[in-house]
């Protein structure tokens, strides 16, 4: 009986190598492993094999089934390999190598106007002695909302239209202002920092909305700060950004981060102030709202509001491209067009 499992693990050995597809794997492991298999065919004889005879065949039978499934899932994997490589260089097409494309040569479109703008932004503030902060793109309700001073039962929930993850604790961030929260964490008073990012939105698209936009958030804490110093560093980032004097105009707002809290907006450049579709005919756009740090979030953040307080603004990074370069339409920035994006190489 040793002897006949010998012969059939040579076999074995000899034959599964042969195997090319999936379909007579299948067929090759039935003929050995099924129920009428010839392994079992070899086994159904020690029924009137001593004890020790059975001790000894089924133990090397076990260890040549394993050998069987282990060998088997490795000629599978062999196998699936070969028939994606197969399907793949079937499928190739190098779209590099299109005669248009040869013709004209490799191009490059440069860099997006966003990111024009952030990088000359991140400057301005670094030569203001200001540190450059990032925080990650799905967030939980505490960094977005609760640390924010936004509790469940708070309206302002119902102003951002939020994109949950099926486990309702996470979400795409909403705002750039989770950077304040993760900044504080990790910085010890004084200091002063900016964030750009990208932030996400269930909501409609326009001339001057869209779903995914880009923020920029900022906040300094220190001893003594005052609403002087929020002006200062807007006006000093404005006129930088728009090498002119901009009129603004600095109205109440509410924010449940800040207060007191205000609205920046800028006069619109699209239209000179007399009304159009991005600033909506009022001839102003909201460009940033900002305020003088909440005592709850400097708590949230493990700061004392009682020997510290400050200020944090958040910049629509999007709406400041659309003044600086005079577009017309939010959605230009976000389309994927390289034609668009080429008309910015000498910026």
């Amino acid at each position: 009986m040793l002897q006949k499992l010998e012969e059939l693990k040579k076999e074995f050995r000899a034959s599964v190598k042969d195997l090319k597809d999936q379909n007579s794997l299948a067929e090759f492991k039935a003929d050995y492993l099924g129920k009428k298999g010839k392994l079992n065919d070899i086994l159904g004889g020690m029924r009137e094999a001593s004890g020790e005879v059975r001790k000894s065949v089924g133990a090397r039978a076990n260890e040549f089934k394993q050998e069987i499934l282990d060998t088997l899932a490795a000629q599978l994997t062999k196998i699936e390999t070969a028939e994606v490589n197969a399907k793949l260089k079937k499928s190739w097409q190098d779209i590099t190598l299109t005669d248009d494309v040869m013709a004209r040569g490799l191009q490059s479109a440069g860099f997006h106007p966003v990111t024009i703008i952030q990088r000359e932004i991140e400057d301005i503030f670094i030569s203001m002695g200001f540190d450059i902060l990032d925080g990650p793109h799905i967030e939980d309700d505490f960094h977005n909302f609760e640390a924010l001073n936004i509790p469940d039962t708070h309206p302002a929930r119902d102003m951002q239209d939020t994109f949950w993850f099926a486990d309702m604790a996470h979400l795409l961030r909403t705002h750039t202002s989770t950077i304040q929260i993760r900044g504080m964490e990790a910085n010890d008073p004084p200091f002063k920092f900016v964030g750009p990012g990208k932030v996400f939105r269930c909501e409609a698209t326009d001339a001057s909305h869209e779903m995914a936009f880009h923020q920029l958030e900022g906040m300094m804490v220190g001893k003594d700060i005052s609403v002087a110093n929020l002006i200062y560093f807007m006006k000093t980032l404005l006129s930088e950004i728009f090498r002119q004097d901009m009129n603004v105009r600095l109205r109440p707002g509410f924010f449940p981060f800040v207060e007191p809290g205000f609205e920046l907006d800028i006069e619109c450049l699209i239209c000179g102030g007399k009304g159009c579709k991005v600033c909506k005919g009022s001839g102003w756009v909201e460009l940033l709202p900002c305020g003088m740090t909440h005592p709850n979030v400097l708590r949230a953040g493990g700061i004392d509001p009682n020997e510290w307080n400050g200020f944090a603004f958040g910049l629509g990074l999007d709406r400041l491209v659309m003044m600086r370069y005079h577009i017309d339409d939010i959605r230009h920035l976000h389309g994927g067009d390289l034609r668009f994006v080429e008309q910015f190489k000498a910026y």
